[in-house]
């Protein structure tokens, strides 16, 4: 039986792996297809990637547009941290769905099944699977099909950070890549959670970086001796985003109310949902004659970077009439931060119990390194040594490991990346 596994290590930006920080998956990528160019969605978030990784499709088709969003609730728009546990379930009762398509893990359930690991946020770790599909197991609780909870002594009983990725990882080789599932996902916690906390390049997040690679070389090793004995698997070696170092935070909302856009600072008529490096602005559909006057006025703060509403939403994956009215990529720049790491971006103010920190990593935005993270695929349909350079995307993930598995995959915004191989050459 054909199988997919998948290793996430959140956060990591390609221009780490070198050999000598991370020397693992340098050796990985010598012998699997490396895709140059891959980018994340946008916001450039977990919790949204988690949702396209999951689906193949952006934001506009899934239904989580950010880390933090925005739902229509009995008339009033009202702010959401799409983190929490019970968020997607929230959604449904709210809009009829958790995820308006259908997951990897509803789409391998009668073939194989799926089979989750995940240190990260409650809400990311459960759009893989938020109406129970498979096995999803998370610090914050662990489920089985039908969303049953494991348990309690199967559950996942770790911490947030390497410790508790280092748990995981060995539950997951034991389980994941031992066991029979047809997709089998481990996604760590960092290096993203360092990043967040200590300067980008500092001898802090290096030796993070090698205890990340360490924990990828353990999985790496154990998915190469089942291949060894036979077995036809895909293995995908990726992370969701990378991180810029923070330079400032902005109170992007407070700016709206300083401009007579916004009643105030906690009202209604205009929400904006803090995204990292990135904001996603609602706006009640009876004031909806202000959208073009707030994309006026964040245009030309000296803090703004890109910014979308209308038909132009559609350029980063978001619809107007089923997401936010506009989107905010924050003003960046490719200038070094203190330790020489290229790479700085504004940041928006993040919600009440949110740390606010400069000179540390963040992401959310359109800025090339936040931009850049790693994509490595080794089996079937893929060359080893060779190198990809045209632009591919979190939601290539789904329809290429489903490609794998024999699976249709009807009507996604990805597409298989076996159907580029051909063009691909190994790197002499």
């Amino acid at each position: 039986m054909a199988r997919v596994i998948a290793i996430m290590l959140d956060g990591l930006r390609r221009d780490f792996v070198r050999p000598e920080i991370m020397p693992n998956l340098v050796r990985f990528a010598a012998r699997a297809t490396v895709f140059e160019a891959h980018r994340s969605v946008f916001p450039s978030a977990t919790r949204v990637v988690s949702a396209a990784f999951a689906t193949g499709c952006h934001p506009a088709r899934n239904g989580l547009q950010g880390n933090a969003m925005a739902l229509m609730e009995d008339g009033r728009l009202v702010l959401h941290d799409a983190g929490k546990p019970e968020f997607l379930q929230h959604k449904r009762a709210v809009t009829g769905c958790s995820l308006a398509m259908p997951t990897l893990a509803e789409r391998v359930a009668a073939h194989g099944g799926a089979i989750v690991f995940n240190n990260v946020s409650p809400g990311a770790a459960y759009a893989h699977d938020p109406d129970g599909h498979g096995h999803v197991y998370h610090r914050a609780g662990s489920f089985g099909p039908g969303r049953v909870p494991v348990p309690e002594t199967d559950g996942l009983a770790i911490e947030l950070g390497i410790d508790g990725d280092r748990e995981m990882t060995r539950r997951f080789v034991a389980e994941g890549v031992d066991g029979d599932a047809a997709f089998a996902l481990l996604w760590l916690s960092e290096p993203d959670t360092s990043q967040h906390a200590v300067p980008l390049g500092s001898p802090e997040h290096l030796d993070l970086l090698a205890a990340v690679d360490a924990l990828a070389g353990t999985v790496i090793g154990a998915v190469d001796a089942r291949i060894a004995a036979g077995e036809d698997i895909l293995l995908s070696v990726g992370s969701d985003h990378g991180h810029q170092t923070v330079t400032e935070t902005i109170d992007v909302a407070g700016s709206l109310v300083a401009a007579g856009l916004k009643q105030a600072d906690t009202s209604d008529d205009v929400v904006v949902a803090p995204n990292g490096t990135a904001a996603l602005i609602y706006i009640h559909p009876d004031h909806a004659e202000r959208i073009d006057a707030i994309a006026a006025h964040l245009a030309v703060q000296p803090w703004a970077g890109p910014v979308f509403h209308g038909a132009a939403l559609a350029d980063i994956g978001h619809h107007p009439e089923t997401g936010p009215a506009i989107a905010l990529s924050m003003a960046a720049s490719d200038a070094d931060n203190a330790f020489g790491v290229p790479g700085l971006s504004a940041a928006v103010m993040p919600g009440p119990g949110k740390a606010d920190r400069t000179g540390c990593g963040q992401h959310g935005g359109l800025a090339a390194r936040e931009q850049s993270p790693v994509l490595m695929l080794s089996g079937r349909g893929f060359a080893p040594g060779g190198r990809h350079g045209a632009a591919t995307s979190a939601v290539d993930l789904a329809p290429t490991f489903l490609a794998h598995l024999g699976l249709p995959a009807d009507d996604l915004d990805g597409r298989a990346l076996q159907a580029a191989s051909p063009s691909m050459t190994p790197e002499t």
